[in-house]
């Protein structure tokens, strides 16, 4: 991944400038200001959806019109027994959003990580066959894309498939079925909701490598007859790497295949890096005081750099604005974000718009300024 220096700005000016935006734009919201190019869109966790953390359903109903749910359909989540499914909250969540008419993602059908153990062997805890997993898989999609068929407008079918080479990640679904496990989740998928927009979701796609992998499965999907519809690119950037310029190469890149790119899960982390460039959620760290430097407040000098960092996204979102579908922030505010525990527990972290209590930061007024210009 190419690495840029984060060029310095007087921190005053920048600040002088965005204080003076705020004053006069005291009730400009992220949807209402890119509502004529995407869809801007937010990660909700069960709080959110059961109406435990009020607060921040307020900013979530303020801010946005599309959202994701973090973790209520995983299949550990919505299918933990073979026999039994949980649709309580992921019922919750898919009415919030019919409440608030807000474009509804499904997150997600298949992935590797947080599927349990059972799917993938028989009643005598052998491994499964090819056509009997694919049966499983079969019965999983429509079983939960059935029932909110017309309600969920559009799917993450298939979740981090590839390898940081571009080669297919060996999971067991690769293992057991074969390659062609995602050609057979997005057929079911199409199957059970023929109007439902699909997605392949994946990190690190800023990586030219990967990228290349993924266009490749789309080329795969479109020659299967599949109507995969977007790529989500999911944006967990640092700082230090992931720049505008690689998330503008992958948005030019991915739409040349023939597709919508969606930015699915953005947030930029802040802190010392700790694991390299991945968002693989199976990481873990030890609690560490010298990765988590900011417990009692972040640096004006990082804030400055996190608020240019955000303000070049946006641009190039902006100019790209016919190709992108949404950009969708993975978590409300700074307090809720998974990177407080991922991958080093315990960590203050500030990736997002708004801060611990929910208000706006300096980024979010440089983010409304681009479509401004």
């Amino acid at each position: 991944m190419r690495m840029q220096p984060v060029i310095p700005l007087a921190f005053g000016v920048v600040l002088s400038a965005l204080y003076t935006l705020a004053q006069t734009s005291a009730s400009a919201t992220l949807k209402d200001t890119f509502e004529d190019a995407f869809y801007v869109g937010v990660a909700v966790n069960s709080s959110q959806i059961t109406g435990a953390d009020a607060d921040g359903d307020a900013l979530i109903v303020e801010q946005f019109n599309s959202i994701t749910p973090e973790n209520v359909m995983k299949w550990e989540v919505i299918h933990p027994r073979t026999d039994a499914y949980n649709f309580s909250v992921a019922d919750k969540y898919v009415e919030f959003g019919q409440k608030h008419r807000m474009f509804i993602v499904g997150h997600n059908l298949c992935w590797h990580s947080q599927t349990p153990a059972w799917v993938f062997k028989d009643d005598k805890g052998n491994p499964l066959t090819r056509d009997a997993l694919l049966q499983r898989l079969h019965d999983h999609i429509q079983t939960v894309v059935g029932r909110y068929k017309g309600k969920v407008q559009s799917w993450d079918v298939v979740n981090e498939a590839l390898n940081e080479d571009g080669t297919m990640r060996q999971s067991q679904w690769q293992k057991i079925i074969g390659d062609d496990y995602v050609v057979k989740a997005f057929q079911y998928a199409h199957e059970a909701d023929p109007a439902a927009q699909l997605n392949y979701n994946d990190y690190n796609l800023e990586n030219s490598a990967k990228r290349k992998g993924a266009i490749e499965l789309v080329k795969k999907l479109k020659a299967a007859g599949v109507p995969i519809a977007v790529v989500g690119s999911q944006a967990h950037l640092h700082l230090s790497t992931g720049t505008a310029a690689d998330e503008e190469a992958a948005i030019e890149e991915l739409s040349a295949a023939g597709v919508k790119v969606a930015i699915t899960e953005l947030d930029i982390d802040v802190l010392p890096a700790a694991s390299g460039q991945t968002a693989d959620v199976g990481v873990k760290i030890q609690e560490n005081a010298k990765l988590n430097p900011y417990s009692k407040g972040l640096p004006r000098e990082v804030q400055q750099q996190l608020t240019k960092r955000y303000a070049d996204l946006f641009a190039v979102f902006w100019k790209h604005r016919d190709v992108l579908n949404r950009v969708t922030f993975w978590g409300t505010t700074d307090k809720t974000s998974w990177l407080n525990n991922w991958p080093v527990r315990g960590r203050t972290s500030y990736p997002l718009l708004f801060d611990r209590q929910g208000k706006p930061k300096p980024a979010f007024y440089a983010v409304l300024k681009v479509a401004r210009k």
